[in-house]
Order: structure tokens, then sequence, then C-alpha cells
């Protein structure tokens, strides 16, 4: 009798619980989808400034200077570029985040892509979305876990209301934190402020980008062969990504002069590869991204090229996002591999953009609901077992370092639960009877039997 009185109270305050979250969620999707309307606005504006003159980009050396000495002198308590920052501060000070600092790195990423700094616009939005969130957490009192709950709603509305897809937007907020984890009790705040945020800027006369794929595969063992295959190469390319980003940050972290003067020797190295190669490549590169999800192919050194000039623009000075580089690299690697198998180019360019999302940032299901939100539920299946192996393949490494490993990917690959990704590095551990184990062996063996019978001879001096 006493456990059905109980059950009453307890409804009530579930109910008092989801009316409070729904109407902080609404609140801050109504605002951050302002907000992110107008700054969506004032980079086309800029963009459109810069772009009427042929050379623009001659402007680089100077843009990443400035943008270097804006994060430097006037946004140096927070590190990291976009969404790192973020995540860094929802770990370490429960999202507690300057409104300052957020207004330094919208105007640092403004200069930074209209002058032709290969960066991303997603990120921004979250960073405006995590500053007003925590803006509001102080006004309204919250303490430290209501703050973080409400700072994850700002930055799933940002993406969600930059990305237009208010699902796999609002979630992929929510899954970015973790390394194989999630968190449940934030997913219907994070839902209603990534929708009504989504609303509001299209509202506002936002427009997306949306590519229903007209080409439907028929379902065959052989096509999901290809598919995981696929995955593997779209992981190869996220873990390229992962790891010529962070050697560039390293670079321009070694050179011992000034910091922002480090912008100079990167927008100059910007242009002569824009003068040797292509202006396609700067700033973000949505007409490739688009041409490629339309079936058009693209050249071979695309994709890596792109993770050049993305890792010297974000690693010597300049401020912006990564995700929409990251639509950039994995169409244009999925348009290749197509290509090189015979393969329907823009159905693979959707998978390769969808899956490399998923490897390089650990968010594979935000990555498959947005691979339904942005080319349509046909291509839904294969694009989610292509995100998830992606996600495996790509290892315990991260586009963002500050990520916490929740769970291993492997039960073969030891890793430090609870760490952050750049502190926690994984050592192989063979587990004996693992399926693992013999395949490593056989592989061994293989390698052994090659090295000894047909091992490079050296010719005789």
């Amino acid at each position: 009798m006493s456990n059905a009185s109980n059950i009453l109270p307890r409804q009530i305050v579930l109910f008092v619980s989801v009316f409070k979250w729904c109407v902080l969620g609404t609140l801050v999707g109504v605002v951050v989808g302002l907000a992110v309307a107008f700054f969506l606005k004032a980079l086309d504006y800029s963009i459109a400034l810069t772009g009427q003159f042929p050379y623009y980009f001659l402007l680089l050396p100077l843009a990443l200077l400035v943008s270097g000495a804006m994060m430097k002198y006037l946004a140096s308590d927070d590190e990291g570029h976009g969404t790192a920052m973020i995540i860094d501060a929802l770990h370490k000070r429960s999202g507690k985040i300057k409104p300052s600092t957020v207004l330094v790195r919208l105007a640092a990423t403004l200069i930074t892509i209209a002058s032709g700094g290969s960066a991303g616009k997603e990120e921004p939005g979250a960073q405006i979305g995590a500053g007003l969130s925590s803006l509001f957490s102080d006004l309204l009192k919250l303490d430290d876990r209501d703050r973080r709950k409400l700072v994850i709603c700002g930055v799933s509305a940002g993406f969600a209301s930059v990305f237009g897809t208010p699902l796999g937007g609002a979630i992929f907020g929510v899954e970015v934190l973790f390394v194989g984890g999630l968190m449940y009790d934030v997913l219907l705040p994070a839902f209603v402020a990534g929708i009504v945020s989504y609303q509001v800027s299209a509202a506002l006369g936002i427009t997306y980008f949306y590519s229903p794929l007209k080409f439907v595969p028929v379902f065959s063992g052989f096509f999901l062969a290809q598919v995981i295959i696929a995955g593997i190469f779209f992981g190869l390319v996220a873990l390229l990504l992962i790891e010529l980003f962070t050697l560039f940050k390293k670079a321009a972290e070694r050179l011992p002069i000034w910091a922002p003067a480090k912008g100079i020797i990167g927008g100059a190295a910007l242009i002569l590869l824009t003068l040797t190669f292509s202006t396609q490549y700067l700033g973000l590169g949505l007409a490739t991204t688009q041409a490629t999800l339309q079936g058009q192919q693209a050249v071979w050194y695309a994709f890596p090229l792109k993770i050049v000039f993305t890792s010297i623009t974000l690693g010597f000075g300049g401020s912006g996002g990564i995700i929409t580089p990251i639509f950039f690299i994995g169409s244009t690697a999925g348009a290749l591999f197509a290509q090189v198998f015979g393969l329907n180019s823009a159905t693979f360019a959707a998978i390769g953009l969808v899956a490399v999302l998923a490897g390089a940032t650990n968010t594979p299901i935000a990555a498959s609901i947005i691979s339904i939100e942005l080319f349509g539920p046909a291509v839904a299946p294969y694009a989610a077992v292509a995100c998830v192996v992606s996600y495996v393949m790509s290892g315990h490494r991260s586009i963002y370092p500050s990520q916490v490993l929740a769970t291993e990917k492997s039960r073969s690959i030891q890793v430090q639960i609870g760490k952050e990704v750049s502190k926690g590095e994984p050592t192989v551990q063979l587990r004996v009877g693992s399926v693992t184990e013999a395949g490593v062996k056989a592989i061994n063996k293989i390698t052994g039997f090659i090295a000894k019978h047909f091992r490079v001879r050296q010719r005789p001096r």
C-alpha cells in the first residue's frame, strides 16, 4: 500500500522535471536560433564581400596573424579550437564559458573564413549555444549539474541550427562529449532545443543543403560487403585527418617565434598551395562537397589536400570549426572510392561524408541520423554500417583531444577509461584465446613468410 501511495508523488516530480527542461530547452533554442541566424548571415556577407576580389586569399597571412593575436590576448583562458574548447569546459568547469571569449572567437572565425582560411561554420554555432547557455545559467543561478546540462542543450541547438539537421545535430552535441558514452538525461532538452533552434533559424531565412539520393541500392550481401570495405577506408581517412591535424599543430607549437606571427608563415604556405593547386580548397568548400554529392568525380588528392589546408589554417592561428572540412574530406574520399571500384559516386560520397564524420569525432549515432536527414532513408542502413565501422577503425583517437574515453573499441586494446583521448594512450593487450589474438598471429606468420622468401636483395656494389 505504501508503494502505491508513493507512485503519485514520484510522477508529479517527474512531470515537473519534464516541464522544467522543456521550457529551458525551448528558451535556449529560441535565443540560439536567433544568434546563429545572425552569425550565418554575417558570415555570408563577409564571404561575398571578400569574394569580389580574385586574389582575396592574399589576405591570409594578415588574417591569421590578427586571428592568432585575438586568441592569444583576448581569449587565452580557453584553449582548443571550436568544439574541443567547449568539451574541455564541460568536463573541467561544468560548462562555464565567458561570453567575451565566444565573441572573440566568432570575430576571429569571420576573419579566418572570409579571407579564405579552411575552417567550418558549425562549431562557431556551437560556441554561440554554449556561451549563451552558460550566461543563462548564471542568470538563473543554476548549480553545476544543471549548468552543464543546459550548456549541452545550447551546444545541441547550435549544431542543429547550422547543420539544418535538428535531430542529428542535437544528438551530436550530446554524443561528442564521450567516446562510446551517451548522457540519456540530457536527450529530452537537447532535442527540444535543437528542434526549436532549427525552426527559428529557418524562419529567419537560413537555407540548408539537402540532397536526397535518387539512386536506391538493391540490398545484397555483395553490396553490404562493399559498404563495410568502404567503412574501413573512411575510418583510415578519419585517422589520417586526426594524425595530420595533430602533426601540424605540434609543428606550429614548436616554432620559437611570437605565437601570432606563426599565422604569417601559415598564411604564406596556404597562398603557395592555392597558387599551385586551386582555390577550391579554401574557405568552407561547400561547392565541391555539393558537386560530389550530385555525382561528380573528384581528383585523387582532393581529400588529403583539404586535410593539409585545414590543418595549416587551424594550426597556425586561424579560428573556426572542423566539421565543414570533414564534409569535404568525406565526400571527396567517397567519390574516389566509388571511382576506383566502379560504384555509384553520389551514394558513396554521401556515405563517406557521414562515415568520416563518425570516425573523426567518435559520433556514429549522430552521423547515422544526419545521413537520414540529409540524404533520405534509403541509404540510411548502409550509411549506419559504414559509420560504425569507421568509428571502430579510427581507434581511440579523436579530432577533439578533450573527449573522454568511456569504453574500449576492442576488448584486445586496453585504454584508460575516464581519461581524455590525449591522455589515455592505448596499449595493445592480446588476450589468450581471443579471435583478435588468432588473427594477429596469422598476420604475423604471413608477413614473416613474405619477409623470408620474398625479401628484396640488395644489388652488389
